[in-house]
């Protein structure tokens, strides 16, 4: 079957040749309405014949076996992907097997992928800023074989510090895990206070920044996006609501 081919970025980071990374936007496939065009979640109320004809082209197009699609829920669990067709409940997956993508969803929340920079396993995390506060980013680290020093990390699009307002809720979830004033420091200059009572903008990318260092992780790249404002490229829930979610991806060739 032909497929009409779907806009896919690929990020610009030092990876090994044999890690693969797709990034997918929501401008080419076939949704339709508020989830033009491009939509590959299920769980948002779009024609599912529609969401699994985007996955198929998607698969298509990158040249896998097999995608690991993932039911995220917020939380830390890493599941180990696996080529079986079965989704799993995690916020991010792992794998040594060639031709597997692990894969997850966003509209706003933040898309990470990591390697090592031997190019033997590759990871994707779902990091909204509950599983940031809640550490998943340290619980897939621990995961790789390798030293975290050795890996690389690529930041994909996420809501941006300007659009991204939240309450003194966020901000106090993430000092509780403050194992430091430097930490705190850190912390406290990735929120900017709103003009409205116990309000702020909190920056994803610096927060991540902050998660990878603290867990050993020194290489980082990407990070430059913002889904909101981006209209044509990305979904956003913050902005739009009832919308769809782009994948992230990275896998072993």
């Amino acid at each position: 079957m032909l497929y009409d081919k779907l806009t896919l970025l690929t990020p610009n980071w030092p990876a090994p040749a044999q890690v693969k990374v797709a990034i997918s936007c929501r401008n080419t496939g076939y949704s339709q309405g508020v989830y033009t065009a491009g939509n590959l979640a299920l769980h948002v109320d779009d024609d599912p014949l529609l969401v699994a004809k985007n996955r198929r082209a998607l698969q298509h197009q990158i040249g896998v076996q097999h995608i690991q699609w993932l039911e995220q829920v917020h939380g830390t669990h890493v599941a180990n992907a696996l080529p079986d067709g079965l989704t799993r409940t995690a916020d991010a997956c792992i794998t040594e097997q060639t031709h597997l993508a692990c894969s997850v969803m966003t509209a706003d929340c933040l898309p990470l992928l990591l390697c090592d920079q031997a190019g033997t396993q590759v990871a994707a995390v779902h990091a909204g800023w509950r599983g940031l506060a809640k550490g998943v980013i340290a619980e897939t680290v621990k995961q790789f074989t390798g030293k975290p020093n050795q890996l690389l990390a690529y930041l994909g699009p996420a809501i941006s510090k300007t659009h991204f307002e939240v309450g003194v809720d966020v901000l106090e979830a993430f000092f509780e895990l403050a194992g430091n004033s430097d930490a705190a420091d850190a912390i406290a200059n990735a929120f900017q206070p709103s003009l409205k009572p116990l309000k702020f903008y909190a920056d994803l990318y610096a927060l991540a920044r902050l998660a990878l260092a603290q867990a050993g992780v020194n290489n980082i790249y990407g990070g430059d996006f913002c889904t909101f404002s981006d209209v044509d490229r990305f979904y956003s829930y913050r902005r739009d609501g009832q919308t769809g979610r782009m994948a992230s991806l990275i896998w072993l060739d």
